[in-house]
């Protein structure tokens, strides 16, 4: 220690003694701790402040010897920082001062001068940063600095305009503590990703084998609702001829013709027929939409129709829009184009099952969902799903596609849906996805596909 090897060198006597006061006590500034006295763990977002900051302000006016007992006592002190009618004037650290105190003639040139000319002689800017400043970011600004200043400590200003002190050996273990987080973090959306896929190529290959067993009796009535059509035009043209023929009936017949109610059935079997068609057409339609949807794992791209994905999911939720929400398509003429249409399809059910979810939790009165389509130029397809819900919350929406991340309810999303979806537009078809959103004035998703 310096005091020491002052001993040594026989020069201790050029110290006066100093009685530090509680002033000159060094404290220690820790993060906020919850109630039961845990530490608050490292996440993504910390802070400067969320770090131990050192607390030791002195005036500039002070002599050089005065510190010298308190960094001899508080071996882990990084330096002080020196004010000036309670104003930042700058820091001296330890460093700095024991490397010039050391130097030939350093005691007898600085010990009986003030800690502001002690500082002009270092030479030194400190870095200065806010106490908001994320720790990622403060470590990239420490490293920027010159290699001499690298490891000078971190002048932290805090809100009241006071100032602390940072060891960059701390930030440092902060950055390593937060790059293990980040690997983590990493591993696990890679496997959660994993999960996702294989969940989906499953899910996929189940519906397309049940959609395919439902398709064949479904094609069995489709095909034969004509010719059940045929024959029953046929067999009422001919009832109708005969009731226009005077032929005599037998009792038998006119009991039959009582309890049947002949003119009712004239009238309603060509309607029972095409409800009939319409149903199963319908039913055809909801097979298709599932088959397509079941393309999650297709290899390589294919033509798209954007209007038919869009057609196809908003069937398949049709069981939770109708009567609730209303859906306002407004399609534009888009030029021929490739991609994944099962993922596609994916994109466009998260994006329209958040959307109802919203209106659905929000009560919404005359809740709407707008779907807008148009080609930009010849080189790129735009689609706008918007909803007149409440919107999203500013401090949310630039964590909207991290994966994990929802603000429903627990056990009622996982935070991957909107991930998956910003990973199939932008990896899977080189394009964006775009959040646009106000508080009060709900949320507008925009797609921008590229046509090739």
């Amino acid at each position: 220690m310096l005091i020491c090897y002052l001993r040594v060198l026989g020069l201790s006597s050029l110290f006066v003694p100093f009685l530090l006061s509680p002033a000159m006590q060094p404290t220690l500034d820790f993060p906020q701790t919850p109630p039961d006295g845990s530490r608050s763990p490292l996440s993504l977002e910390s802070k400067l402040e969320d770090l131990i900051l050192y607390n030791f302000q002195v005036s500039c006016q002070r002599l050089a010897s005065e510190i010298t007992d308190i960094f001899e006592d508080n071996p882990l002190l990084p330096g002080v920082v020196l004010l000036d009618r309670d104003e930042f004037a700058g820091m001296v650290s330890r460093r700095r001062f024991l490397e010039l105190m050391s130097r030939r003639y350093g005691l007898e040139l600085y010990s009986k001068r003030s800690l502001l000319v002690l500082h002009q002689f270092t030479q030194a800017d400190p870095l200065i940063l806010p106490s908001q400043t994320p720790i990622l970011e403060a470590v990239q600004r420490s490293l920027g600095r010159s290699p001499e200043s690298l490891y000078e400590p971190i002048v932290v200003q805090l809100e009241d305009r006071s100032y602390r002190l940072l060891d960059v050996h701390q930030l440092l273990l902060a950055q390593a503590r937060i790059h293990q987080l980040v690997t983590q973090l990493f591993q696990e959306q890679t496997q959660a990703q994993l999960i996702q896929t294989e969940k989906m190529a499953s899910l996929g290959q189940m519906i397309a084998g049940v959609a395919h067993e439902i398709l064949n009796p479904v094609n069995f009535i489709w095909g034969n609702i004509e010719y059940l059509a045929e024959y029953g035009q046929s067999m009422m043209t001919l009832l109708a001829a005969y009731e226009t023929e005077n032929i005599s009936e037998s009792t038998t017949i006119k009991q039959i013709k009582s309890e049947t109610d002949l003119e009712f059935v004239f009238q309603d079997f060509p309607q029972v027929i095409a409800s009939m068609k319409m149903g199963a057409e319908r039913l055809k339609k909801i097979i298709g939409a599932l088959r397509n949807f079941s393309h999650m794992d297709e290899a390589r791209k294919r033509s798209v129709d954007i209007h038919a994905c869009i057609d196809d999911t908003l069937l398949i939720l049709q069981n939770r829009i109708k009567n609730t929400v209303t859906v306002v398509k407004t399609y534009g003429e888009l030029p021929p184009m490739t991609g994944y249409s099962g993922q596609l399809s994916q994109v466009f059910m998260n994006l329209i099952g958040n959307a109802v979810d919203a209106l659905e939790e929000e009560e919404i009165h005359e809740p709407t969902i707008q779907i807008r389509t148009e080609a930009l130029g010849n080189h790129w397809v735009r689609i706008m799903i918007a909803d007149n819900g409440s919107g999203i919350a500013p401090e949310h929406q630039s964590r909207i596609f991290e994966p994990f991340f929802t603000t429903k309810p627990q056990g009622k999303g996982t935070g991957l849906g909107l991930a998956i979806s910003h990973q199939i537009v932008t990896e899977k078809h080189n394009g964006q996805l775009k959040l646009y959103s106000q508080p009060g004035y709900g949320a507008t998703f925009e797609i921008l596909l590229p046509v090739a």
